[in-house]
């Protein structure tokens, strides 16, 4: 099935549909849906979750991404964008449960392909085991949580890896390093990692 989705100017004002493909391919500006999980545990230790993209992705397969993510599809509204959530890690909340980021504009060649997105991003404060999620196949190979502290010393230089547990088939743990992350001009990482410790921490105005 050909997946359509709302296109816009670079002033946000809707200006049609498009199939995705064609989205890709001419490079319009189309809206996404960015969630991320973050919990502070019984020891106060806060932690990150993130996803790691099936293999049989089109664009960074096996890396590192957005604990949930997907574009919404024409006529969807924000608030749609929940169902990524329940589509890729089998959590079912409601949209009153995420704390809102703001948006995030970014725009990327990767290869032919033309991604000209902004993201409505979005925490989710989850503190569930991770063999708790159950996962897309097509979609997420595995999850991965990493401490907060951990994943800023990463992104600031301080430390080449990181120790993250593991579900996706096989509980473990693993090292991470740059190459299991996604590549993105904007720190988006690292923006994320700070806004977190702030969340948890309960602060209330936080954009991205």
């Amino acid at each position: 099935m050909t997946e359509i989705l709302d296109i816009y100017d670079e002033n946000l004002n809707h200006i049609g549909t498009k199939a995705r493909t064609l989205v890709h391919q001419d490079g319009d500006w189309h809206r996404v849906f960015h969630c991320w999980v973050i919990y502070r545990d019984k020891l106060g230790v806060d932690y990150l979750v993130m996803q790691r993209r099936a293999s049989e992705k089109r664009i960074y397969p096996n890396l590192l991404d957005v604990t949930a993510a997907g574009h919404y599809e024409a006529g969807e509204t924000i608030a749609d964008g929940v169902r990524e959530i329940q589509e890729e890690l089998g959590l079912a909340v409601d949209f009153t449960d995420l704390i809102p980021l703001g948006k995030r504009v970014y725009a990327a060649r990767i290869g032919l392909l033309l991604d000209y997105q902004i993201s409505d991003v979005f925490f989710l404060i989850n503190d569930q085991s991770l063999e708790q999620y159950v996962l897309q196949p097509t979609e997420v190979a595995e999850v991965v949580a990493f401490k907060v502290d951990d994943g800023l010393d990463f992104c600031s230089g301080n430390i080449e890896q990181i120790k993250a547990q593991v579900f996706g088939g096989l509980n473990t743990t693993v090292m991470l390093q740059q190459v299991d992350f996604i590549p993105n001009i904007d720190a988006y990482l690292y923006k994320i990692l700070i806004l977190a410790k702030r969340c948890l921490n309960g602060e209330t105005h936080l954009v991205i």
